[in-house]
């Protein structure tokens, strides 16, 4: 409750009202909440805002038989395997190329997501629960005291990585961080370990890079388990996964958005897996609003990212590819409204590099 009180008092964009309405958040979300609260405030650097209420209901992103691949025109089922090819092409200089396409800034980038996510506090919350519950001798239903993490899109593990430091998994100072006492008795379908993050990508090569990062990065121990695993690598598709209603605390995705054929439907999908009270957060290219600052960053895109993506790469066509999705993809506003659109509330983005990209986020009700 103290939590929630300090998210209220910190929060600008109408979480009173909405509050007032019915209880929106979760455990979780109070964590989140203590551990940021200053999001909401703007500078020169992360601008934040809020949905307009005014605007209209968007028009579906598939319209017809056709779509974009870039700034081409593709029929709907085609695009699929023409952005599957891309990134079977890019996997193995994915991760080197993000260094030298952005200029390091995508660090940057996915660190602030990983600040606003305040997955290291919602961590620590799991496991104060867990040790008083344990003090006081209580029955412990895992179900109701988990942080369960859903990265889509974020096969190569950069995000997720970052997930698995924050939560403590990798520590090696504690003897399986993630487990709980009775665990083992759970099922197949719920799984065992009280924190958890889930990697989730429909190219399995781009999987098979952050599979052979993982194992190298932290061993194979929180890769045991199968379904149980601390951290897992699945493939599937954005638009139809996989997974129960209900599952997820956190659906991340991290430049992968502008890449889902219909964002509709996986707007429609990152809700339904969510929990009553889950966070959605996307980390995306955008448009820059300021005119000088457009006009450079396209100058760059256009003239050097293809450019040294066939120097580094050997491949032009795919980094062409990814400089087009960007200038095709939803705005900022248009994002929000997407979001709203399929029931997500205190939805706002957050600009980062004036607008070059943008962390989208909203959450799910509990009622």
């Amino acid at each position: 409750m103290v939590a929630r009180q300090i998210f209220l008092g910190n929060n600008n964009f109408g979480c009173r009202r909405l509050v007032q309405k019915q209880r929106l958040f979760s455990t979780n979300a109070a964590a989140v909440a203590t551990a940021n609260p200053t999001t909401t405030t703007a500078s020169t650097a992360i601008d934040n805002n809020t949905k307009n209420h005014s605007k209209p209901r968007p028009e579906t992103y598939i319209q017809g038989s056709e779509t974009h691949f870039g700034f081409e025109s593709v029929g709907v089922e085609e695009k699929e395997g023409r952005v599957r090819q891309v990134f079977e092409s890019v996997a193995d200089s994915y991760d080197v190329m993000n260094d030298l396409m952005s200029g390091g800034l995508h660090r940057y980038w996915k660190d602030t997501l990983l600040d606003m996510s305040a997955v290291e506090s919602m961590a620590q919350a799991v496991r104060l629960r867990r040790q008083q519950q344990q003090q006081q001798n209580q029955s412990m239903d895992p179900s109701t005291n988990q942080l369960r993490i859903l990265d889509v899109a974020g096969g190569t593990g950069d995000v997720a990585f970052r997930f698995v430091d924050a939560a403590g998994l990798s520590s090696s100072k504690q003897k399986q961080p993630w487990s709980m006492a009775g665990e083992s008795e759970q099922t197949h379908n719920q799984p065992s370990s009280s924190i958890s993050v889930t990697v989730c990508d429909i190219n399995k090569e781009m999987l098979r890079v952050g599979e052979a990062r993982a194992r190298e990065r932290f061993g194979n121990q929180l890769l045991e388990g199968g379904d149980n695993a601390p951290l897992s690598f699945v493939q599937g598709n954005a638009q139809s996964l996989h997974f129960p209603d209900n599952s997820f605390d956190l659906y991340t995705i991290a430049f992968g958005l502008r890449n889902v054929t219909d964002v509709d439907k996986g707007l429609e999908e990152a809700f339904r897996v969510l929990k009553p009270g889950g966070r959605f957060m996307c980390l995306e290219f955008s448009q820059v609003p300021d005119p000088i600052l457009r006009q450079i960053y396209d100058t760059y895109s256009f003239h050097v990212i293809p450019a040294m993506g066939e120097l580094v790469a050997n491949d032009r066509a795919s980094y062409q590819y990814l400089v087009e999705s960007i200038r095709k993809f939803s705005n900022q506003q248009e994002l929000l409204d997407r979001m709203d659109a399929v029931g997500f509330e205190l939805t706002k983005y957050t600009n980062l590099t004036g607008g070059i990209v943008a962390i989208h986020e909203g959450w799910k009700p509990i009622i």
